[in-house]
């Protein structure tokens, strides 16, 4: 070989080396999935048109109409047992952003543990980019954490901010806003929110990157807006004896096709594939329009079904009317038109996301949820390994503090100012009417002990501050 192909062979192996040298140590084998999680406010169990319960008729709604929900639900699989991590809005979010219960995350000290740079556990966008970091995320809607945070302070490439009930409404009313509608073409900004996350969804497909999108509507939350045309129809639709107000039916209707909106572009854009699409509600519809006070009362106590009906409660109360709610997912590999009865919960999403991105299954320390993947690929059968299987609740900021526990098919409420406990056997008796608390005093003792530990462990001070003199001031209720 002459000296010029010798020199000519030594550039090339040099460069070969020197071009591996920039390459990076590892390389994500296969593009993860698109997740996209839609988050509505104050939407009922019983609030569509199809059963989320498909043994019980009466979960459906006997006036609301839903057909892109209902559409979501026949391509997917929904959960009849699908739990709000709170039975009111703020503590929800937290919770499901960071897989943790809101008694460990507390409530007035959320602001100071979850500051940006403390020690505060990963959001969803910076473990899913953990995984993955070719992984864009937008958070677009409601925030309402209400601690100084904003999503690009967890991770999120896009966000509107730290945005509350206010920025959705058309106008700002307080004394008539169970009684009064608005008409624009605009409600709740639904068409405003699924513009934006279509053109998040476009970009992303076209830059060929994984991405995260969370849509957390204003509505069903009042004030009450919809359009004349959807206002006009359900006005000439005959009433229902559980739901039967045109503008929250409207409003309704109007968020559902935002929703179908986005299930078409997922369609067009060819990425149904590699796209799971989730759907929950932060917490339980209003237990009736306009609200009432005495909403721990017994259902036996009010002339007419309440709107959750066969559930009892609704937002505020930690009956399963205020934490049962709407919960469903479609995507690749999930059996159209499956029904699974397991429990599930809002902090069990960001483990789930996690297994789907490719991460591992179990969950980090310091979280309470766990991944449902399991039961997605069969068909609602499987485990879910949480650290803890029970779901512990806890009302904050209320004049009726209360807490609760599910474990299995057991449920027990405790009310602090009384020290009362009920419980109830839920695969018998969902609408919680039968006390059980007097005839297995046993169960309730031993369900309220792990209560009480369980609030010990994470969260003590919830122990003492309904005995103090000076109890914690109920805050105005949103």
């Amino acid at each position: 070989m002459n000296p010029k192909s010798t020199r000519l062979l030594l550039l090339l192996a040099l460069g070969l080396v020197v071009g591996s040298s920039h390459r990076p140590a590892h390389l994500p084998q296969a593009t993860p999935p698109n997740i996209i999680f839609i988050l509505t406010d104050d939407q009922g169990w019983t609030s569509l048109s199809s059963p989320m319960d498909t043994g019980v008729p009466e979960s459906a709604s006997d006036y609301y109409e839903t057909p892109n929900i209902d559409r979501l639900a026949r391509a997917g699989m929904r959960f009849t047992r699908g739990y709000a991590p709170a039975a009111i809005c703020s503590p929800t979010r937290r919770s499901i952003q960071f897989g943790q219960t809101p008694i460990r995350q507390g409530d007035e000290e959320f602001p100071a543990r979850y500051r940006p740079g403390g020690q505060a556990p990963r959001s969803i966008p910076q473990v899913l980019k953990a995984i993955d970091p070719r992984y864009r995320a937008a958070h677009l809607g409601k925030w309402d954490f209400r601690a100084e945070l904003v999503p690009e302070q967890v991770g999120y490439d896009l966000s509107d901010g730290d945005t509350r009930n206010g920025n959705g409404n058309l106008v700002q009313v307080k004394g008539d806003k169970w009684d009064e509608h608005y008409l624009t073409e605009d409600p709740k900004k639904i068409n405003t929110l699924t513009e934006r996350a279509i053109a998040f969804m476009q970009k992303q497909t076209s830059a060929q990157v994984p991405f995260y999108l969370q849509l957390s509507h204003y509505a069903t939350h009042v004030n009450m807006e919809t359009k004349q045309a959807t206002l006009d129809h359900f006005s000439k639709k005959k009433a229902g004896k559980r739901h039967s107000n045109p503008a929250w039916a409207g409003m309704l209707f109007d968020l559902d096709t935002g929703i179908g909106e986005i299930l078409d572009e997922v369609e067009k854009l060819g990425i149904a594939d590699h796209t799971y699409i989730f759907l929950m509600a932060d917490n339980g519809a209003v237990e009736f329009l306009p609200p009432v006070k005495n909403r721990l009362d017994h259902p036996s106590k009010f002339k007419e079904p309440m709107r959750n009906y066969p559930l009892r409660g609704g937002k505020w109360v930690l009956y399963e009317g205020g934490i049962r709610v709407p919960f469903m997912v479609m995507g690749p590999g999930i059996k159209a038109g499956s029904q699974c009865e397991v429990p599930v919960i809002g902090w069990d999403l960001l483990p789930t996301f996690a297994e789907l991105a490719g991460g591992t299954p179990m969950p980090e320390k310091g979280r309470d949820g766990g991944s449902f993947v399991a039961l997605l690929k069969n068909a609602g059968q499987g485990p879910v390994n949480r650290p803890v299987q029970d779901f512990y609740f806890h009302r904050y900021n209320a004049g009726y503090p209360h807490s609760a526990i599910i474990s299995g098919n057991d449920k027990l409420v405790h009310f602090w100012k009384t020290g009362k406990t009920e419980l109830y056997d839920l695969e018998n008796d969902k609408g919680e009417l039968v006390d059980l608390s007097t005839r297995n005093p046993a169960k309730a003792k031993a369900l309220d002990a792990r209560l009480l530990n369980y609030i010990k462990q994470h969260n003590p001070g919830l122990l003492t501050a309904y005995t103090k003199k000076s109890q914690p001031k109920e805050k105005p209720e949103d």
